[in-house]
Formats: C-alpha cells, sequence, structure tokens
C-alpha cells in the first residue's frame, strides 16, 4: 500500500505533533514531507502531498477540503512566534516586509493594519530571509516562526498577532490546521489523531532533547501555542476566514 504523503513544517512549534507521527504505529505508513507554511499549501494544492499541517488563509481556495484530526497551531492570545516587528512605534511605520513563508499571518496583518490599528503603510511581499536586514527606522517586518525569536532579540517594538486577534474577537486564532484535499480513510484519521496527542503528553521530553536558548520552550509549548482544535477554535477559524474573504 502506498504511504499517505504527510506535510510538515520544521518550526519549533510542530515538534509536539509531529512527536508521535515518527513512531510505530503510524511511523511505517506515511511519509513526511517537510517545508515552511507557504510552500506546504502549494504542495497541497498540486497533489505532491496528502495532508498538511497549512494555514487557514488557504483554505478558501481549496475546491474541496477536509480537517483531518483534533489539533492544530492555535493560540487563545499572545503566540510568541507571530509577530510586526519594528524599531518605531505604529503610527510611525512607513513601511512593511510582508515573511514569505506565510499566508496566514499575512492576512492577518493586513486585517489588522486595516480594520484595527487604522494605518496605511506601504506593504512589500519578502522574496528570502534578507528582508529582516531592512528592518530598521520606519520600516518593520512581519516574521514567524523560530525566525521570530531571533528577532525578538533585536525590535524594539513587538506586536504579537495572536495578542491583538484576541483583543478585537475575544476568541482564539489558529495559524495552521491540518488539512486533506481528498477524504482519508478513518482508521489512518484514529491514528493520525492519537500521534498527533501523543507529543502533547511527552512535552518535557521535548523541551529537554531540543537546543534552544532563545526563549523558554516549556513556556511557549504550554502557554503560547494551543494545539486543540476545539469549538472555541474553530468559531475562532470561522470568524477569520469569513472577515478575509469579505475584503
Amino acid at each position: 500500500m502506498n504511504k499517505i504523503r504527510v506535510g510538515i513544517v520544521n518550526y519549533l512549534n510542530t515538534k509536539p505533533l509531529i512527536y508521535g507521527l515518527q513512531k510505530p504505529p503510524i511511523g511505517g505508513k506515511i511519509e513526511l514531507v517537510g517545508d515552511y507554511p507557504a510552500r506546504l499549501a502549494q504542495l497541497l494544492m498540486d497533489n505532491e502531498i496528502d495532508v498538511g499541517l497549512i494555514p487557514v488563509a488557504v483554505i478558501p481556495q481549496l475546491p474541496e477540503y477536509y480537517i483531518v484530526g483534533d489539533h492544530c497551531i492555535g493560540t487563545e492570545g499572545e503566540i510568541a512566534s507571530v509577530a510586526l516587528f519594528s524599531e518605531v512605534p505604529m503610527n510611525e511605520i512607513k513601511k512593511i516586509y510582508l515573511d514569505y513563508q506565510s499566508r496566514t499571518s499575512v492576512a492577518l496583518l493586513k486585517y489588522l493594519l486595516k480594520e484595527y490599528w487604522g494605518i496605511n503603510p506601504e506593504l512589500i511581499d519578502a522574496s528570502n530571509d534578507d528582508y529582516r536586514k531592512e528592518i530598521k527606522g520606519t520600516t518593520a517586518g512581519l516574521v514567524i516562526g523560530d525566525r521570530a525569536f531571533e528577532q525578538r532579540k533585536i525590535s524594539t517594538f513587538i506586536y504579537d498577532l495572536g495578542s491583538e486577534w484576541h483583543k478585537i474577537t475575544g476568541l482564539p486564532f489558529v495559524f495552521a490546521a491540518w488539512v486533506s484535499t481528498k477524504k482519508l480513510p478513518d482508521d489512518f484519521i484514529t491514528l493520525f489523531n492519537e500521534a498527533n496527542a501523543l507529543g502533547l503528553q511527552h512535552i518535557d521530553e521535548i523541551v529537554r532533547d531540543t537546543a534552544f536558548e532563545l526563549y523558554d520552550l516549556k513556556k511557549y509549548y504550554t502557554l503560547h501555542v494551543s494545539y486543540k482544535f476545539d469549538e472555541r477554535k474553530q468559531r475562532g477559524m470561522g470568524m477569520f476566514l469569513q472577515v478575509i474573504n469579505a475584503k
């Protein structure tokens, strides 16, 4: 039987979800394909993976989709690893570089700029990591993932996108979910869900085995990232998809 191709993101925040996917009984049934979020979305649309941890902003572009399992990359407030970084206060920002690795975060930022912060800076699509060198003066930058922890040590002003969304809506935010474009077997989904849950029971082990000095990973995994795709997160995701499609 062909292995099911599972697209994963090689960010620190996904380690708890991937932990169980690398072990029996599911490890031998899947092929893990790693890339950054925006690229994974394209792989799913091109049928190069069967299920992927993709940015939720892409969901409306899929002709057919299925949410797989009960886990996601979400937050109840501050996410810490998705933020707008600047050397000047919000009202002095003239340009913003947009992280090329993201789609959901870019869509969320554009919503916040227009509907909440009320500023209208020039937006520039970054194409590689060099854009972070441009975050100076009145030029800001959206940075996501592990690189955001590096940027936290550099920039004076940090506008956390998870926190900003929560201030407006009172709801959690979902950055990425497990999505397929065709229905997967029920027995596979059961195994997949159990594998996702396994890592959440081994957070201390994952923290111990992960060399990272820029941030407290135990705090990140337990206070910032919220992995259960529960009813409130479904509501938060639904509201987000509604507002970005209304523009």
